[in-house]
């Protein structure tokens, strides 16, 4: 491994590593409470640096900007189809260790190369370039309104759970199409995904609704994203269909969760925020900076053995992009000011740059600002020092964030929401006699 000095920072207290020779761990509650000591000692090795993503799960992580970007622009030296992936291959990770979903091979854009990469990307940027922002920010204040009303009596939230959380999930089943009965079970299953709660049962939920809504989609079509997939001139067959709607729904709902409770907690934390001039999009290009959503992910395999960066890597070998450390690489500290605001590597970089960068913008920012200016004097209702953050090695995400302001009454009475898994063998017409859950509330609230 290329060192960069004789003697290395020290390992962050409890890291396993001290001292001992053994790869950095990107998980457990050290990392989670305080990753920028790891980044900091990670730059020790140089470029890249060793480290376990789970127990048993290596990887080589690239925490240098310019390493990054060379990476993530050269597709003919790394590619992304995760069935390259050696130890995996080799036996060595095994099917069950919880990072493996995140990282398995899927047919979707995410983790295929070349003309099959470039034949279901366009099919996903044309029809994701087909949503009328004017039509999504309404969708976005509705949904908004709903989740404030379940609180605004209390005079506090939880503004992750309550209201960060739910939101994408909510305003996705709607950019999607889906109708109540099967919206109810997306959401089950996404959050179950995420949260690790029953997941098994979640991601097979979550398959049996979406394959339900392409196939109803065939049959009735309607003026969404899922409709536009299906009539792309790439022609994505069901199973296809179905691959990048989980991708789209579930990269879209963890990330964007964590980027609206991330800059509402810099807008309620940072002294910087408090007075006039600093924007809610100032705040979110903050956190896409400083506190990106997923902190470390764009997995890569090496098509062959090559020297990378200093580091010596094996063809297969499991190969991440640290985007929190690279664009905290202090080689970028006397230029930072003068990068452009599309520097940071938030959204990724190269052929598999994210394409819904410009919608989870907008949804951001109609979102925060939707809550302060309801709730003009909203705060945190905790020290800030006494907030955690969810361990794991993809995404830097708050476990809460509480809140308090004002009462205020509310016309609208909160609705009793009920999230119940539906993808069971029952019939769909038991399945209609039923309490719908989260989606089915909100519509039902939406037409009183």
């Amino acid at each position: 491994m290329n060192m960069q000095s004789d003697f290395p920072a020290a390992p962050p207290p409890g890291c396993p590593a001290h001292g001992s020779g053994k790869r950095v761990p990107l998980y457990g509650t050290e990392f989670a409470a305080d990753p920028g000591a790891y980044y900091s000692y990670m730059r020790s090795y140089g470029p890249t640096a060793p480290v376990e993503l789970s127990p048993g799960v290596d990887a080589t992580l690239v925490t240098d900007y310019s390493a990054a970007l060379q990476l993530l622009q050269n597709p003919d030296t790394f590619r992304k189809d995760s069935r390259r992936w050696r130890e995996y291959n080799e036996g060595k990770v095994t099917r069950d260790n919880p990072v493996v979903p995140l990282l398995e091979y899927r047919p979707n854009c995410m983790f295929t190369d070349g003309a099959e990469h470039m034949r279901l990307r366009q099919a996903v940027t044309d029809s994701l370039a087909r949503v009328d922002t004017h039509r999504l920010s309404r969708h976005v204040e509705r949904v908004a309104d709903y989740l404030m009303d379940q609180f605004l009596a209390r005079g506090s939230a939880d503004l992750l759970n309550d209201y960060a959380k739910l939101l994408p999930l909510f305003v996705f089943n709607e950019l999607f199409g889906c109708p109540a009965e099967i919206g109810d079970r997306v959401i089950f299953g996404i959050s179950g995904i995420f949260d690790g709660i029953n997941a098994e049962k979640a991601n097979e939920v979550l398959g049996q609704s979406v394959a339900e809504l392409v196939a109803l989609k065939r049959k009735q079509p309607g003026d969404d994203v899922t409709s536009w997939l299906m009539e792309h001139h790439a022609q994505l067959n069901d199973g296809e269909m179905a691959h990048q709607l989980v991708l789209l729904l579930g990269a879209g709902a963890e990330p964007q969760r964590n980027l609206i409770a991330n800059a509402l907690l810099l807008l309620l934390s940072d002294e910087r925020y408090a007075g006039a001039g600093l924007l809610v999009e100032d705040a979110l290009d903050d956190v896409l900076w400083n506190s990106p959503p997923m902190a470390n992910y764009a997995p890569h395999y090496p098509v062959s053995d090559v020297d990378f960066a200093g580091t010596r890597l094996r063809a297969g070998d499991l190969v991440l992009v640290s985007i929190a450390a690279a664009n905290t690489d202090p080689a970028l500290s006397a230029s930072r000011q003068q990068l452009s605001k599309r520097a940071h590597l938030a959204w990724s970089a190269g052929p598999h740059a994210c394409p819904a960068k410009d919608t989870a913008q907008l949804i951001g920012v109609v979102a925060i600002e939707k809550l302060l200016n309801k709730l003009p004097d909203i705060e945190l209702a905790v020290p800030e020092s006494s907030l955690t953050w969810r361990p794991g090695p993809f995404n830097r995400g708050l476990t809460a964030l509480p809140a308090r302001f004002t009462p205020i009454r509310t016309d609208k009475q909160p609705v009793t929401q009920q999230q119940i898994p539906t993808g069971d063998h029952r019939t769909h017409a038991q399945n209609k006699q039923e309490k719908g859950g989260l989606w089915s509330s909100f519509l039902s609230w939406w037409r009183t």
